[in-house]
C-alpha cells in the first residue's frame, strides 16, 4: 500500500530514481550532442550548471510553499513538469533551446528534491531513519547509473535525440502515482519564509553539514559530467561503453557505500550519536585519493577498480547526511532546511564546477581539471568531522520544540 511507510519509500525510491536518470542522461550524451550542435566543452558544462541554478534558486521558495501548504501536489506536480522538459530535449535546434530545457528540469526536480526526503524521514522512527533514507538514496547510483548507461546505449541505438523522449514519458505515470500518497501529518504554523529560513540557518550543525555537503557536491558533480567524457577521451571507448563502463561503478559502488553507511550509522548511533557525521566524514576522507587514484591510474582497470573504491566511500554519507539534518531541525521546518541545504550545496557546489572542469579542460586538459576537482572532498570531510562539536545540543533543540 501506498499509505504505509514502506509503500511510501517504494515509490519515491522509484521516483528518485527517474530524477537522477533524467538529471545525468545528457552527461552519457554529451558527445554526441556536441557533435551535432558544435558546443565547446564550457557550453557543455554550462547545460549542468543552467539545471543546478535554476534547482537552487527554485528550491526554497518551493519548500515554504510546501511545508505551509501541503507536499504532496508539489512532488506530483515537479515529477510531472520535469518529465515533460526532459522529453522536450528532443527537439532542441541549438544550445539555448537545450540550455531552456535543462532549466526546467530543474524547476521540476527542486520540486521533488526539497520535499521529498522529509516526507520519507517522518514516516520512520529515529533508530531507522538511517537506513530508510540510506535506502532512498540509492536512486542515485541507479539512476544515475542508467542514465549514463542505458542513456548512452540508447544514444547509439536511437539517437540522443530519441533517447530524451524514452526516459521522459514513464514520468508522467509516477506522477499520477505521488497523487495518491497519504496527506501530510498536521504541523504546527510555518513561519514567513525569511524569518524560517533564517532560523534553520542559524543551527551550527546544519550549517556544517551543509558546507560539508557543498564540497561534496562540487566534486561529485563535476565527476558526474566530466567522467564518461573522460574515458572516452582517455582509453578510446566508445559513447555507449564509457557511459555503460561508469554507470556500472557507479551503481556498483554507490549501493555499496549507501547501504552500508546507512547501517554503520544506525548501528554506531547507539553509542555516538554523531555516527551520521562520524561515517560521512571519514567517508569523504577516505574517498578523496581514492578519486585521485582512478584519474591518474595507468590502465583502465586500475582505474575502475580505483573508481569503484571512491564511490564506495563517497556515497557513504547519502542516508547519515540527510538523517542529520533531520534531527536537528524542526518538524515544521524539513522541507525548508532541504531546500537551503540543496541552495548553499548547489551554490558552492555543482552550480560552478562543471562550467569550471569544462573551462580547464579547454585550457590544461580534463584529467588536471578533475584531479584539482578532488579536493574539494578533503575540504568537505574535514567540515563533516568538525559538524560533530555541538551535534547533541541542536539535535535535543530541535526534539524539545517538535
Amino acid at each position: 500500500m501506498i499509505s504505509s511507510p514502506n509503500g511510501v519509500l517504494a515509490l519515491l525510491l522509484s521516483v528518485n530514481i527517474l530524477n537522477y536518470v533524467d538529471r545525468q542522461i545528457v552527461y552519457a550524451l554529451l558527445p554526441l550532442i556536441s557533435g551535432e550542435l558544435a558546443l565547446t566543452d564550457a557550453q557543455a558544462g554550462s547545460l549542468a550548471s543552467a539545471f543546478m541554478i535554476i534547482y537552487m534558486l527554485a528550491a526554497p521558495p518551493i519548500a515554504w510553499l510546501a511545508d505551509s501548504r501541503g507536499r504532496k501536489p508539489w512532488i506530483a506536480g515537479g515529477v510531472g513538469l520535469w518529465s515533460v522538459a526532459t522529453g522536450a530535449a528532443a527537439f532542441a535546434t541549438g544550445f539555448p533551446s537545450l540550455f531552456l530545457s535543462r532549466t526546467v528540469v530543474g524547476i521540476g526536480e527542486a520540486c521533488y528534491g526539497a520535499i521529498s526526503p522529509a516526507f520519507v524521514a517522518e514516516r520512520f522512527p529515529l533508530e531507522k531513519r538511517g537506513r530508510a533514507l540510506a535506502f532512498f538514496s540509492l536512486a542515485i547510483p541507479v539512476g544515475s547509473a542508467l542514465g549514463y548507461a542505458g542513456g548512452g546505449k540508447l544514444g547509439e541505438i536511437l539517437g540522443w535525440r530519441h533517447a530524451f523522449l524514452v526516459v521522459g514519458l514513464p514520468g508522467l505515470l509516477l506522477a499520477a502515482l505521488c497523487l495518491l500518497l497519504p496527506a501530510d501529518a498536521p504541523h504546527r504554523a510555518t513561519p514567513p519564509a525569511l524569518t524560517g529560513y533564517r532560523e534553520v540557518w542559524s543551527v551550527r550543525t546544519f550549517r556544517m553539514a551543509t558546507y560539508a555537503g557543498a564540497g561534496m557536491t562540487f566534486a561529485l558533480g563535476g565527476f558526474a559530467v566530466w567522467m564518461p567524457t573522460f574515458f572516452h577521451r582517455a582509453w578510446g571507448l566508445s559513447v555507449g561503453h564509457a557511459g555503460l563502463l561508469f554507470g556500472g561503478v557507479t551503481v556498483a559502488g554507490g549501493l555499496a557505500g549507501s547501504l552500508i553507511g546507512g547501517f554503520l550509522s544506525d548501528r554506531l548511533r547507539r553509542t555516538d550519536r554523531t555516527a551520521d557525521l562520524l561515517v560521512s566524514g571519514w567517508g569523504l576522507l577516505l574517498g578523496m585519493p581514492l578519486a585521485a587514484a582512478a584519474i591518474a591510474a595507468p590502465s583502465l582497470k586500475a582505474a575502475i577498480v580505483c573508481l569503484f573504491l571512491a564511490e564506495t566511500m563517497l556515497f557513504l554519507n547519502m542516508g547519515p547526511l540527510n538523517a542529520a539534518i533531520v534531527s536537528v531541525t524542526r518538524v515544521e521546518k524539513r522541507s525548508m532546511a532541504f531546500a537551503a541545504n540543496i541552495f548553499v550545496i548547489h551554490l558552492l557546489g555543482d552550480a560552478a564546477s562543471p562550467a569550471i572542469i569544462g573551462w580547464g579542460s579547454d585550457h590544461f586538459g580534463l584529467a588536471p581539471s578533475l584531479l584539482a576537482a578532488c579536493l574539494a572532498l578533503g575540504v568537505g570531510g574535514g567540515v563533516c568531522l568538525y559538524a560533530r562539536k555541538g551535534f547533541g545540543v541542536d539535535a535535543d533543540a530541535a526534539e524539545a520544540i517538535a
